[in-house]
């Protein structure tokens, strides 16, 4: 992979894809993926974890389809507490066992993670936020505290484009190309910044993470599925939740959050006025995230 040539380098520096000299000589590096465990689950399923922090309470991060713990780690880092960070079957080293899969599978990973690690708060994003939908329509009681950053589905197929990105993204990691892997993941990062050495290294890392582990096939079923069939046991949850989107997110529409929250009982929502908010205005959002899970009961 020495000869890749995607994205331009933010200074103009070498084009070759790879460690050491080919690294941007400016901006602010992404942090070193830090040392994480295999554990075991009662339903057989081997998932990655990390964890990080000290004291109570615990919370759990569920990470979005395609991406994994680093993407997710910054969600958390004013969040107090432990704080507990795995990758969902198929991704990582965690297990891909023989699928298709469903949501009611990711809620089964997602709760044994959390019943290990004694969890009380939950934050999902993306595919993580509809297995933690799925997770509490069927245990309305699980936890006290809830974010759902970007959901993407709740009782209604995704449209079309977005089933087509996750094929393109799968096929190009199954073929090894690299170049068709960084156009893919691109799209998820707003044109004015894909030039900045931020985001250089923020390809750069999810670029050899997917190709190191790969992307397992039964994720593309996924794409076809529901979160949960109704909504109605949702009105039993108990929790306090802060439900979070962004205008113009054809991936993550509105209209999910809107009902997402209009039928959780003691639920909030927030929508920035963009796509992009990781990147537009990540401090604000660190900020409401731990503002809400850091908050007295």
């Amino acid at each position: 992979m020495r000869d890749f040539r995607w994205p331009p380098p933010p200074d103009g520096g070498p084009r070759t894809y790879g460690p050491g000299p080919s690294a941007p000589r400016s901006g602010r590096p992404t942090l070193p993926e830090p040392e994480t465990e295999i554990v075991a689950t009662p339903h057989g399923v081997r998932l990655e974890r990390l964890v990080t922090g000290t004291g109570s309470p615990t919370t759990v991060f569920a990470h979005g389809l395609a991406s994994g713990i680093a993407v997710t780690r910054p969600l958390g880092s004013a969040v107090g507490g432990r704080k507990v960070f795995f990758q969902f079957r198929g991704h990582g080293r965690s297990d891909a066992p023989p699928g298709p899969w469903s949501y009611a599978d990711l809620a089964r990973d997602l709760r044994a993670i959390s019943d290990l690690s004694g969890a009380t708060r939950a934050l999902g994003v993306s595919l993580g936020a509809g297995a933690l939908t799925r997770l509490v329509a069927d245990s309305p009681d699980r936890f006290d505290r809830l974010v759902f950053f970007l959901p993407a589905v709740l009782d209604l197929p995704r449209p079309a484009p977005v089933k087509t990105r996750l094929a393109t993204l799968a096929a190009a990691v199954g073929a090894g190309d690299v170049a068709a892997v960084a156009d893919a993941i691109s799209v998820e990062i707003p044109s004015n910044l894909r030039g900045t050495p931020a985001i250089w290294a923020y390809l750069r890392q999810r670029i050899d993470q997917l190709m190191r582990d790969g992307l397992a096939a039964d994720l593309a079923s996924l794409a076809e599925q529901v979160a949960i069939a109704d909504p109605a046991p949702l009105r039993k949850v108990t929790a306090r939740a802060l439900v979070i989107a962004c205008a113009g997110d054809e991936v993550h529409p509105v209209a999910v959050a809107e009902r997402l929250a209009a039928t959780l009982p003691n639920a909030s929502l927030h929508v920035y006025e963009k796509p992009g908010v990781v990147w537009t205005d990540r401090a604000d959002l660190r900020a409401r995230i731990s503002d809400f899970l850091n908050a007295p009961e």
